[in-house]
């Protein structure tokens, strides 16, 4: 696993950089305190093509493997994790099913838009089942060329900027056998898009209900074979845990060199706090933290990418980095001292747009069981 960046992926990083820093840099702690990203920012993204990094060429995208959509995703999140969040959902589990799953059709009908400037989401949550998935209750019942949902479902990413939401609704017997996956556009009627819900962190990041009243959706519009959709879930957000993962180690990055750069200017007793051993030490297990994390996310879409399972790395990656940030995080805030929790200083931001990572797309200790399951499975004693 060469880990030196290519020069394709050099330029990929520092345009991605230039254009965070004098685009969006500025703007992050407005869209903090707005509860929006607005939908110039998503503009500029698919303007450089970072609406379609993992869909081939062929299909409007990019072609990217998963680690240069790791390296932007990181880059995006040092700036932005609202923003970040937005387009690793967009790439990992609103477009990219489409392409992987999808008929020539639907392929032909939703990519180009997907991957020039329209964005997706991913729905698999309802308020009975989160991280018990397969206990959804949205029902999708067959009626001729149509199917008509019936339900609920909660914590959409992307909210109310998406075209295309991609539903998991049971079709058949409980459990995920009888589960099948929709692709629904935002005007469909009989759906309704609910309010944005008013998080903690991210809060940059629209979040969403989403109620099913009888709506019709065509047969066409149904993502692979009845009863699949729980199984195209899961494939998906198997690669969505690269992106949470990276995005984490760019919040926590972020939060280090902030932490760094304050230690260094901050005087207590006739010097820069950075020469007491207290606050050393903090820095260096911040930086150990970093580098971990980014060799686990790296390992994880190597294998990705070379065709080799992934799945365990890609858990282990999200679990580590994820939790990291969480620590990192805090820490930065406890080198800044008060000003560390007032809103003037970014680490109080870092701090409550990281914590919510340990949560969404497979909870920690939803990582642990994938970890030590795939153990088992592979004959490893615990």
């Amino acid at each position: 696993m060469n880990l030196d960046l290519t020069e394709d992926q050099t330029l990929i990083r520092d345009t991605v950089r230039e254009l965070c820093q004098r685009e969006f840099a500025p703007q992050a702690a407005n869209w903090d305190r707005d509860d929006a990203v607005p939908p110039s920012a998503i503009a500029k993204i698919a303007e450089i093509g970072l609406l379609g990094m993992n869909v081939p060429e062929e299909w409007g995208g990019l072609g990217y493997d998963s680690r240069t959509v790791s390296m932007v995703i990181e880059e995006i999140a040092r700036v932005s994790p609202s923003l970040a969040i937005m387009v690793s959902v967009h790439n990992s589990v609103g477009a990219y099913p489409i392409y992987a799953f999808g008929t020539d059709e639907q392929r032909r009908k939703y990519l180009p838009r997907l991957t020039s400037g329209a964005v997706g989401a991913f729905s698999l949550s309802e308020a009975g089942s989160g991280s018990d998935a397969s206990a959804l209750r949205t029902m999708a019942r067959r009626e001729g060329d149509h199917y008509v949902l019936t339900g609920e479902k909660n914590w959409v990413t992307n909210g109310h900027h998406t075209w295309t939401f991609l539903v998991m609704a049971r079709t058949g017997e409980p459990g995920p056998k009888g589960i099948s996956a929709f692709i629904i556009e935002n005007d469909q009627k009989g759906l309704t898009i609910g309010k944005s819900e008013d998080k903690m962190g991210l809060r940059g990041s629209d979040t969403v209900t989403l109620a099913f009243d009888g709506a019709r959706v065509p047969a066409s519009q149904r993502l692979g074979p009845e009863g699949e959709g729980f199984k195209i879930a899961l494939k998906s957000l198997d690669a969505g845990r690269i992106g949470v993962a990276s995005q984490a180690l760019g919040v926590m990055t972020a939060a280090f060199h902030e932490a760094a750069r304050y230690a260094q200017q901050r005087q207590a007793w006739g010097a820069p706090i950075a020469k007491l051993q207290a606050i050393q030490f903090k820095l260096a297990e911040m930086e150990r933290r970093v580098q971990a994390a980014r060799l686990l996310i790296q390992k994880a879409a190597w294998l990705k990418d070379t065709g080799q399972d992934f799945i365990r790395a890609a858990s282990m990656a999200k679990l580590y980095a994820t939790e990291a940030a969480t620590w990192v995080t805090h820490q930065a805030i406890q080198v800044h001292g008060g000003y560390g929790y007032v809103k003037e200083y970014a680490v109080e931001r870092y701090y409550r747009d990281a914590r919510v990572m340990e949560i969404y797309e497979g909870t920690s200790e939803i990582q642990r069981l994938v970890i030590a399951r795939s153990l088992l499975k592979d004959g490893v004693r615990l």
